[in-house]
């Protein structure tokens, strides 16, 4: 059983930061592939990134890509997700997932484990 517990959202101006953290237990963090979606009202649950068990390789969705980083600590069993110059159009609750997969992947449907989700509120 693994369970994953997002922190860090919260509400900012458009062009600010903040930085999600996502805290594992249960099974070796290291054993999985994570990655973040994120879904806002009305509208499906979409990728944001994803990183390889090692930390070695990352996959951003062009929405993201320059803006936001996605990284792990497997020693500390958390994931993060660095997130600058955000718009309002980022405004979403966000997700931490883990999945069995190998190769990187934006499929939500093959991810696992998910947490309860962190809410982020840009705005303009």
């Amino acid at each position: 059983q693994v369970r994953l517990v997002e922190s860090g959202g919260g509400s900012v101006q458009a062009g600010g930061s903040l930085r999600l953290s996502c805290a594992a237990s249960g099974r070796t963090f290291r054993e999985y592939l994570m990655g973040w979606f994120r879904q806002a009202p009305g509208k499906e649950r979409e990728f944001v990134a994803s990183i390889t068990r090692s930390g070695g390789n990352t996959y951003y969705a062009d929405s993201v890509k320059g803006r936001f980083t996605i990284s792990r600590d497997n020693a500390k069993n958390m994931g993060y997700l660095q997130m600058n110059s955000l718009k309002p159009e980022d405004t979403a609750a966000y997700y931490c997932a883990g999945s069995n997969r190998f190769i990187l992947t934006t499929n939500r449907a093959v991810y696992n484990y998910w947490g309860q989700g962190t809410q982020v509120t840009v705005s303009s």
